[in-house]
């Protein structure tokens, strides 16, 4: 698999040492090991893992350029893209928030035993308070674009981007999206598409205009029943 990793790595023009391939190992024996209680993935397969889950989260590359910057991984579940992309580029400075604690202690385990600096939030993405903040806000199959737009732009500061690791049917989200990205101060920058296993997905990346009203985003139960 290393070889296989190696290559593909090439394709995004990512090179890695020895040490880092082993902190992927370590997390792939992590990942397996508490997959086994809690629910982080269906994907369990070494060769499936290092493809559809470490690969795919660092294609965030063939969006930005990655050096330095703050990024703020929304409902991360298992730490894709964040975990993947810190192991890689060690100066980013990385906040992962998810609303549920189990997978904020798997990722407790997990940054420990690759010794990387994270800092992990258990809590509601809403309720966080560093709005129009950070250089990049990511999230990756957490909902639909609409109502992660809300959960995601708000904390883009201005000039930074929103990108969300996306699907076939983006184009449809998007169209639903407009307003909505537009009234929390985005604008589409690009969709960028590409394969995974003969699976088609896609980087939706936003940019961030203007800064967003102080009153979004709502408390979860609105952004569902009334989306913007």
């Amino acid at each position: 698999m290393k070889a296989k990793f190696y290559e593909m790595l090439e394709t995004l023009g990512i090179t890695i040492n020895d040490d880092q391939y082993n902190k992927f190992v370590t997390y792939f024996e992590l990942l397996v090991e508490w997959n086994e209680n809690i629910n982080l993935t269906s994907i369990t397969k070494l060769e499936d893992v290092f493809i559809k889950h470490f690969f795919d989260s660092l294609c965030l590359v063939k969006g930005i350029e990655l050096n330095n910057q703050s990024l703020l991984d929304v409902g991360s579940g298992a730490g894709f893209p964040s975990i993947p992309l810190k192991i890689v580029f060690g100066n980013l400075d990385i906040t992962i928030i998810d609303s549920l604690n189990k997978r904020i202690k798997f990722l407790e385990a997990l940054t420990k035993a690759l010794e990387i600096d994270v800092r992990l939030i258990h809590g509601r993405v809403e309720e966080h308070i560093y709005k129009n903040h950070y250089d990049i806000v990511t999230a990756r199959a957490v909902s639909n674009l609409r109502v992660l737009s809300e959960l995601c732009i708000p904390f883009v500061k201005v000039k930074g981007v929103f990108i969300a690791l996306k699907g076939p049917k983006y184009h449809e989200e998007y169209l639903d999206s407009i307003n909505a990205i537009e009234i929390l101060g985005g604008k589409l920058s690009k969709n960028i598409e590409y394969e995974i296993a003969d699976q088609k997905r896609v980087l939706t990346i936003i940019d961030k205009v203007k800064k967003t009203n102080d009153k979004y985003p709502r408390i979860y139960g609105k952004i569902k029943s009334k989306p913007l």
